[in-house]
């Protein structure tokens, strides 16, 4: 089963907007070292709707290359279109991805019955662990935890990603589902709960730039150390803000060129964090004691 501190990777560019392929090749390597328990390539953190698909299966492939199954990596292969999901879901199995990370399918608002077929069709074309994600507040429908316990008993559907922040959710899909099924949050700002609640890790924002204290809350969580994880917890609260006080991935990039990781730029329709943003994710950083660590992040040597 997947757990802990799963960091949902930003794709570095360069100021022209092209891939930074040596900060991409850094970071994975710095998200390892850090103690991070899995990473998810090309998910909306890694600003996939702006990746041509070339790109796209380019960075899934570079990211397992690196990685070389030293911690999971579940791959982001998630669209609207049944048919695109296939084939990236296809050939992240075939370049060596530990699972897909399979967002629902937005715009197009599919009825809870559109969403399980298509599901379903994925579970029987492609022989990987698969886990839904349900982020309402970007593909506008919700998948009930009815469909969710429908699919689970599908072969390869073995996971959540829940962004819906909604804390009763998890609880009530274990009951319906057992334990047995992977809980895995979206939103950093909840997790503590989310774990208390039956989950077992977060696919995270804030991993990106906090990699080894989000390890050390999923490691204290899994120990019992109640004094370690509310030290840690507090320490990340207002990073867990700060991140998202504008369109993500825009504050987190910022953050992450202040950490000498790459630049903060971003494509559009995304903008970079404006200055009332970087001021509040400086404070951030400052508070949980990252921002004077930058001599020795940096991804530019």
């Amino acid at each position: 089963m997947f757990k802990g501190s799963i960091t949902a990777l930003i794709t570095p560019f360069q100021k022209d907007g092209a891939i930074d392929w040596k900060a991409f090749d850094h970071f994975v390597e710095w998200q390892i070292d850090q103690g991070s328990h899995g990473v998810v390539p090309c998910g909306t953190t890694g600003e996939s709707p702006t990746l041509s698909h070339d790109e796209h299966k380019k960075i899934i492939r570079r990211c397992v290359e690196i990685v070389n199954k030293r911690i999971p990596v579940i791959a982001g292969t998630g669209s609207n279109n049944t048919a695109e999901a296939l084939e990236l879901t296809q050939e992240a199995k075939d370049d060596g991805a530990d699972a897909a990370l399979i967002v629902t399918p937005y715009y197009n608002k599919p009825t809870q019955d559109g969403l399980y077929a298509h599901y379903k069709k994925l579970n029987d074309s492609v022989d990987i662990p698969i886990i839904i994600y349900n982020i309402p507040g970007r593909s506008v429908i919700d998948m009930s935890n009815e469909t969710l316990a429908r699919l689970s008993a599908l072969k390869n559907i073995v996971g959540l990603k829940d962004a819906t922040a909604d804390l009763a959710r998890p609880l009530d899909l274990r009951h319906r589902v057992g334990n047995g099924f992977c809980q895995l949050s979206g939103e950093d700002g909840t997790v503590t709960a989310f774990l208390a609640q039956g989950g077992h890790g977060c696919i995270s924002v804030t991993s990106n730039i906090a990699p080894a204290l989000c390890a050390q809350l999923h490691e204290a969580w899994q120990a019992g150390n109640m004094n370690e994880i509310s030290r840690i917890r507090d320490l990340l609260a207002p990073i867990h803000k700060a991140l998202f006080i504008e369109s993500s991935p825009a504050p987190v990039k910022y953050a992450a060129s202040q950490l000498g990781l790459c630049t903060d730029t971003v494509r559009l329709p995304l903008l970079e964090a404006t200055t009332a943003c970087q001021q509040d994710v400086n404070a951030a950083l400052h508070f949980a004691g990252l921002i004077n660590q930058t001599e020795n992040l940096s991804a530019h040597g």
